[in-house]
């Protein structure tokens, strides 16, 4: 029989450790997670703008972000930001610690995002948007279990994912997938713009990204004592 988990003891999921900003810096093999934290990031904003070049539909939390902004005088990316303080109270309760890649998450992913955009152009066969679309959700998983891997600190929407995970019998997998279900269908109530990228996002973005994490954890020792 299995003992009852106590919600208030931490414990470890797929080798991510429970650390406090301090501890996470001094958990050991600090270059190769920075470098790992940074092309992660890069890489979850150009997977962002690919997703939307493909033209197939918005990413789960963008449908959300604009379905808020159609309702109330502010733009998008202000509402994305205040989504994103939101989140990070929901943190409290989960006891989740934020880090390097919590702060660098909001930076570095916009920028790349932008960079993306400017490169990458919509084609026109539907095919090629499909293959685009595809391609941009699983690069999107393999830059998430990236960061996430550093064990840096979470991106906000990530380490409600994450902190849930850690406070319940739930995998990640269906943890993701049942976040991402959950915002698309309230950003469309809202009025937020859904397509066939957006659903296939939602439903194969928690298997991979559970699919991609084990190997990309990377192996720390975390102080005792922050």
């Amino acid at each position: 029989m299995t003992p009852p988990i106590d919600p208030a003891e931490p414990r470890s999921v797929l080798g991510l450790q429970r650390m406090t900003p301090r501890q996470q810096l001094r958990a050991g093999r600090l270059p190769h997670r920075l470098i790992q934290l940074a092309i992660g990031l890069v890489l979850f904003g150009l997977s962002m703008a690919i997703v939307i070049r493909a033209g197939l539909g918005m990413i789960p939390w963008d449908v959300f972000h604009y379905g808020v902004a159609t309702h109330v005088p502010l733009s998008f990316g202000t509402i994305t930001i205040i989504v994103a303080l939101c989140v990070l109270l929901l943190w409290i309760p989960l006891r989740e610690m934020p880090g390097v890649g919590t702060v660098a998450n909001a930076i570095v992913v916009g920028l790349a995002a932008d960079a993306g955009l400017r490169i990458f152009s919509e084609p026109e066969p539907l095919v090629l948007q499909i293959l685009m679309m595809v391609a941009g959700i699983v690069l999107n998983a393999f830059s998430t279990a990236m960061y996430i891997g550093a064990q840096l600190g979470p991106g906000p929407r990530d380490g409600l994912m994450t902190g849930l995970a850690h406070r319940t019998r739930f995998s990640v997998r269906s943890i993701r997938t049942a976040i991402e279900v959950a915002v698309v269908a309230s950003g469309w109530l809202l009025g937020g713009l859904v397509g066939l990228g957006t659903v296939l996002f939602a439903l194969t973005i928690g298997p991979l990204t559970q699919l991609f994490l084990p190997p990309l954890v990377v192996k720390v020792n975390p102080p005792a004592r922050d």
